[in-house]
């Protein structure tokens, strides 16, 4: 799908369908504009928007080329804000849909908001709502939508609305690179397949990427990432992706670590089908989301260094497979007691997250789609956050919910106290690989918190990177989680950079 702002007057535009976003009330002023363009019928129209985000009203009329309209109420003006107008963006998707439309346009209205993160929210809510993965379709149902156009005024910034308008194009496109990851058939998605995927990302986008193979795994002792491999027929990788521009504003690397698990049966701790392995072919849901989010931060070209690291295997219940009460030496040196073949990503991160020490990193984040117990906790609203003290805890969480907020992408923090240790001593080895069932996505992070000693952050997306129902602009299936999120607190971390820099520099 392309987009395309435009300064043509709305009754010029060569559309199937005009999209008219309207906060309530709308000013007599606007109200009189918009029916000296549409008509009586937009009259007609208007009266049947309530005050419900996402209302619709669609009428025809033949002073425009368009001819067909959709009015889209936004809620009351006072409450507008960009995670309101995505959701009602995402409403016009489906009367598009229905109508096979081919192309459409926003006209721009005068919405209480600034025009960049305006249009962004728009083409985001709708573009977002349009992913329909049809890879495997015999009988395609691909969307027929292929041209969005933004007609703008004269009364907004156009230099806003194309930034918004690209903005908003760049992250729609690295979300569904990850929904696609997360979506393609495990027969297709071995961890090999995955890392030449993620080379094929790197060239496309213009960041670098190297591969290992298992041989240069076990060169680096990575004793958690192999151990889990070892019921597998396919070898293990473990990819590196670099976005470092010339103008990076960070003199350390910020390093983000997605869990690369392309399906888990659970191991010898086999899951139940239904409801559970059935979907584990989601399980690599923050490897997708570390590759949508590079492909961001190269689209966007955001100056920052970052690195990414994706340990990837399956988990296969095979003749060497690893099991309960096995003893496992990590990259770092620790020793693991193996009480659940299950609790498996813990140990591919453990070993990434120790192989980042070396970059002497200024933050580290990692993504996972690690825990049932996240969703008991957050549902599929929210994905769980997790912190060390190192650092600024306080202030880097805070950043991570306000990217949350404006993103739509939200997270909400959970503690590591120290008492949570308790649960994870083991009588033989360092530390054992689950905590039992209390407190079951922070004792995880807790197992995760031994293997790092520098600024870092846990994300939890087992309820956010699959859904079993669609949600406002996320559908059933991969959504993308963390792409957005990431993408929005890094450039707002990186301006927070410039601007600290440029008070040094005054």
């Amino acid at each position: 799908m392309t987009v395309t702002p435009t300064p043509r007057p709305p009754a010029t535009l060569d559309v199937d369908t005009l999209l008219v976003p309207l906060a309530q009330p709308v000013a007599e002023v606007e109200r009189d504009a918009l029916a000296s363009v549409f008509g009586p019928a937009f009259q007609h129209a208007l009266d049947d928007i309530s005050d419900e985000v996402g209302s619709l009203a669609t009428f025809y009329t033949d002073t425009v080329d368009a001819r067909r309209v959709v009015l889209i109420g936004c809620g009351p003006a006072n409450d507008l804000d960009a995670e309101t107008l995505r959701r009602s963006a995402a409403a016009a998707a489906e009367p598009l849909r229905t109508a096979d439309a081919t192309s459409a346009a926003f006209v721009m209205t005068t919405l209480p908001m600034d025009a960049r993160p305006a249009t962004q929210a728009l083409v985001e809510g709708l573009m977002l709502s349009h992913y329909r993965y049809t890879a495997y379709k015999t009988d395609s149902d691909t969307p027929a939508f292929k041209q969005l156009l933004i007609a703008y005024s004269e009364d907004h910034d156009e230099a806003a609305v194309e930034d918004g308008a690209t903005r908003g194009q760049h992250l729609v496109e690295a979300t569904y690179a990850a929904r696609n990851l997360v979506n393609q058939s495990p027969h297709e998605k071995t961890a090999r397949d995955l890392a030449a995927a993620i080379e094929a990302s790197g060239q496309a986008h213009g960041y670098d990427v190297d591969t290992w193979d298992k041989q240069r795994i076990e060169t680096e002792g990575m004793g958690g990432l192999l151990a889990v491999n070892r019921g597998s027929v396919e070898p293990p990788t473990f990819s590196t992706l670099t976005w470092n521009p010339p103008d990076a504003v960070n003199a350390k690397p910020i390093v983000l670590v997605g869990k690369g698990v392309v399906f888990d049966t659970g191991g010898l701790s086999l899951k139940p089908t239904k409801d559970s392995m059935d979907f584990m072919k989601a399980d690599m849901g923050g490897a997708a989301a570390v590759v949508g989010t590079f492909e961001a931060l190269a689209d966007l070209d955001i100056p920052l260094h970052v690195i990414g690291l994706v340990p990837a295997t399956d988990n296969r219940p095979g003749g060497h497979a690893y099991v309960p009460g096995e003893v496992v030496t990590m990259h770092s040196g620790a020793t693991v007691e193996v009480m659940n073949t299950d609790a498996e990503g813990r140990m591919l991160l453990a070993d990434a997250l120790s192989y980042a020490q070396r970059y002497e990193p200024e933050l580290v984040i990692d993504l996972a789609t690690l825990t049932g117990a996240a969703v008991i906790a957050l549902g599929h609203y929210a994905s769980a956050v997790m912190t060390c003290d190192t650092g600024n805890p306080a202030e880097r969480l805070y950043a991570l919910q306000r990217a949350g907020e404006r993103t739509g992408d939200r997270v909400h923090p959970l503690p590591l106290y120290d008492d949570y240790k308790e649960q994870l001593k083991s009588d033989i080895a360092d530390l054992k690989n689950v905590g039992g069932r209390p407190a079951g996505s922070i004792t995880a992070g807790k197992f995760l918190e031994h293997f790092v000693d520098y600024p870092w952050m846990h994300l939890d997306i087992a309820g956010t990177a699959f859904l079993s129902s669609s949600q406002p602009y996320q559908p059933k299936g991969g959504t993308g989680a963390g792409v957005r999120l990431l993408a929005d607190y890094l450039d707002h971390y990186a301006e927070a950079k410039q601007g600290g820099a440029a008070k040094k520099s005054a």
